[in-house]
């Protein structure tokens, strides 16, 4: 678990799964949500969504637990979309996952189904930030 992350834009931080003793320095860089995209115990040793919940609360900020097995589901997409839109311009979100791939294509969908970018623009981001969107349909 770390606190590594890439920035795919101004308000969102995407990161491999993220340490519980990391959550009060996001905080502290204008995090306001925390959206995990994995499912619980998908790995040894992970922490659970409601361990995360709490941490989260503690840290003062929201968590939103939207699990993406594969491709993210409309479900995911939505969660992400209604994070994402309800953040005031000086807020952030942080979107992990095992590797962050999986947050970063519940971004991208969700950039796309809140009409706020194109396809090659959101590619774009995520490819700065370590990630190959490419063969994602956008």
């Amino acid at each position: 678990m770390t606190a590594f992350y890439q920035t795919l834009d101004a308000g969102t931080l995407v990161a491999p799964q993220i340490a519980l003793d990391s959550l009060a320095a996001f905080a502290d860089a204008g995090v306001v949500v925390v959206i995990s995209h994995r499912p619980d115990n998908e790995d040894p040793g992970q922490p659970s969504a409601d361990e995360m919940a709490s941490a989260v609360a503690a840290a003062g900020m929201r968590f939103v637990h939207a699990p993406v097995r594969g491709l993210p589901d409309e479900a995911a997409v939505t969660a992400t979309a209604t994070a994402i839109a309800a953040l005031e311009p000086q807020e952030r979100v942080l979107m992990f996952c095992r590797s962050g791939t999986r947050s970063a294509m519940a971004w991208a969908l969700a950039m796309r189904a809140l009409d706020r970018s194109d396809a090659q623009t959101l590619r774009e981001a995520a490819a700065a930030a370590g990630y190959d969107l490419s063969r994602l349909p956008l």
